[in-house]
């Protein structure tokens, strides 16, 4: 039997041993406690409370409780029933009071357009309505769009809790009021064009990023210290500089009389009458954002390329290969880390990419991450702006979790 250890003052040393590692695990916490309560309240808690809100219609649902409740009971084949039209009239009677009206519309309009001034108006004429009489009947005196059946479809199911409609229409789908889910008309469907304009934007941006960054990186990697050193600062230069000044100045640079056109103008290459389109398409996009995105693709590569061993090469050319030969076979393998590294950094940035596809796209270079704040800003659909923004996070999820199976996160090298 193994003799008991004991310390100088008598304690059992496996006793004082887990002790010591219990401070040391409490130390640690509370060092990366700051930064742990940081990360959840700002980024966190607030990404569940946008997936929250994409299915979200709690306030509306509250606003009009007893109206829901009752509504329920109707199937919809005809118009609903006094018991329906008389609780609904109590419901925004007492939205009119307390002035929560213009929530309701607002967020009834984003079930059936017109609702906006259905209800504004409706809500004016309240006052004269006689609650003795028909309640249906008064309703359709003050607006024809009563009589419609499909209004009131809509305030049943705009009085929902939660709903997954705003997903659907984060795809150009929609949920017909039998239940059905059918594509919406051609001439609105813009969000699937979106979505594959901005995968088609990322991709093309990580490609460009890596033809222009691995030559650079391998300079980088070769020169010597004091010429490396310059080069680098180059590199980091941008960093420095606002991202609007960049974008603003690639703006003055592609315009149609801008300092790219007058050059090639200049030296023959074009004539005066048939200037290039470089703004307000994808062709300004992509130059635009390769150029801003372009450090993010060397640093990962410089770091890798940096640990190569020259000798690796020379050994390869000594044994037969050609230079060629060797560098596919030998350095490029060796690269891979980087390579991996810069690309999903590169594209996991260009695909939330928002300020620059703006300016310089223009129209024909709105990406998704635009749609979104549309959403956000001028349409206030706020419930359809979050569906997409959740829709973009598990896109770059899936990503990271590809890269994750196909690379391995523990071979990522950022620098």
């Amino acid at each position: 039997m193994t003799a008991e250890i004991r310390t100088s003052d008598g304690e059992l040393l496996s006793v004082r041993l887990k002790k010591v590692e219990k401070r040391r695990r409490i130390t640690a916490f509370l060092l990366a406690a700051p930064l742990l309560f940081f990360i959840i309240f700002t980024y966190i808690i607030p990404i569940f409370q946008m997936l929250g809100r994409s299915i979200d219609n709690v306030e509306l649902h509250n606003f009009l409780l007893n109206t829901h409740e009752v509504i329920q009971e109707w199937d919809g084949s005809e118009m609903p029933s006094e018991d329906v039209t008389s609780t609904f009239y109590y419901d925004l009677k007492n939205a009119v009071e307390n002035k929560y009206h213009g929530k309701i519309a607002t967020r009834l309009n984003y079930e059936k357009g017109g609702f906006t001034s259905l209800i504004k108006k409706t809500s004016r004429k309240l006052k004269d309505f006689d609650e003795n009489g028909n309640f249906l009947d008064q309703f359709i005196d003050v607006h024809k769009k009563w009589g419609d059946i499909e209004y009131w479809l809509a305030l049943k199911r705009g009085t929902d809790k939660y709903h997954y409609r705003k997903y659907l229409m984060a795809f150009d789908y929609e949920e017909k009021f039998d239940g059905s889910i059918e594509r919406i008309p051609e001439k609105k469907r813009i969000n699937v064009i979106l979505w594959l304009r901005t995968i088609f934007v990322a991709v093309g941006v990580t490609f460009c990023c890596f033809v222009l960054a691995f030559p650079i990186a391998h300079l980088l990697s070769v020169l010597p210290t004091r010429y490396s050193n310059l080069l680098m600062i180059c590199v980091l230069l941008p960093f420095w500089t606002s991202l609007l000044v960049r974008t603003s100045s690639w703006m003055v640079l592609l315009q149609k009389q801008g300092v790219v056109n007058d050059t090639l103008v200049s030296l023959g290459v074009i004539g005066d009458e048939s200037r290039l389109e470089l703004m307000y398409n994808m062709t300004g996009t992509f130059i635009a954002m390769t150029q801003i995105l372009l450090p993010f693709m060397v640093l990962p590569l410089y770091s890798v390329m940096k640990t190569i061993s020259p000798s690796l090469m020379r050994a390869a050319k000594s044994m037969g290969a050609t230079p060629f030969h060797a560098f596919r076979k030998i350095y490029f393998p060796l690269t891979y880390p980087g390579i991996s590294a810069g690309s999903i950094l590169v594209f996991v940035l260009a695909i939330g990419y928002y300020i620059t596809p703006a300016l310089v796209g223009g129209a024909k270079g709105v990406l998704i991450s635009n749609r979104i704040a549309y959403h956000m800003q001028q349409s206030l659909d706020w419930s359809l702006a979050t569906a997409m923004a959740a829709v973009l996070l598990i896109a770059v999820l899936i990503v990271y979790w590809l890269y994750n199976k196909i690379v391995g996160i523990d071979n990522m090298r950022l620098g």
